[in-house]
């Protein structure tokens, strides 16, 4: 069976990056979400296996005891983590893996997965950013311009990633978005993979 692809998608808080990969995996049959797990409590609205994987604190630890996680962290007294074991399977089944992660677990994944395919969304600009953290109307000003900080922040890794789409007009980004998965499938490693016996016939 080929073996599938780790695709590792950053961006900047309000560059649309959740809404281009939901709009990918409606698209694309061949991609999976990588789903992490988490200490938080459940939101409403939110399923386990379908949002995160919620355990509790002394779970996540023994999992982290084992080294089972590719990267975790600490967010606001909440631990995250992916695993790699699921990571590992789901290529094998020849499944391509978006990861959504920040630019330090991004780092950290690499050094375990270092053949990863890292995407880096970005706003127009940032005022477009602006007015897009604004148009949500969640968060105070001053909320909004820590996030404008931690967005400069997250955009000065840039040159650490292999592609950078530009999500200016949505329909474009995911059109751009699909063909860097197109592209990656279509590389000789994978296509020799997948066509063994037609290459061998031709050659």
């Amino acid at each position: 069976m080929n073996q599938g692809k780790l695709f590792i998608v950053c961006a900047p808080s309000g560059a649309g990056k959740t809404s281009l990969v939901r709009a990918l995996l409606e698209k694309d049959t061949q991609v999976m979400l990588s789903i992490s797990y988490t200490t938080r409590a459940m939101r409403p609205g939110e399923a386990d296996g379908r949002d995160y994987h919620f355990v509790s604190r002394e779970q996540f630890i023994a999992m982290l005891e084992r080294s089972e996680f590719v990267e975790s962290a600490e967010v606001y007294g909440n631990l995250y983590g992916t695993s790699q074991i699921w990571l590992n399977e789901a290529m094998q089944q020849g499944s391509d893996i978006i990861l959504e992660i920040d630019w330090q677990g991004a780092a950290a994944v690499r050094k375990i997965f270092p053949d990863a395919v890292g995407l880096f969304i970005l706003p127009p600009s940032l005022d477009a950013l602006k007015t897009r953290l604004r148009g949500r109307g969640q968060d105070s000003d001053e909320v909004i311009e820590r996030r404008l900080a931690a967005a400069r922040e997250d955009i000065s890794h840039l040159n650490e990633f292999d592609y950078v789409i530009i999500n200016n007009e949505f329909d474009i980004a995911l059109a751009d978005l699909q063909a860097i998965f197109r592209a990656e499938r279509l590389r000789l490693a994978r296509q020799t993979a997948r066509h063994r016996n037609l290459i061998s016939e031709l050659i």
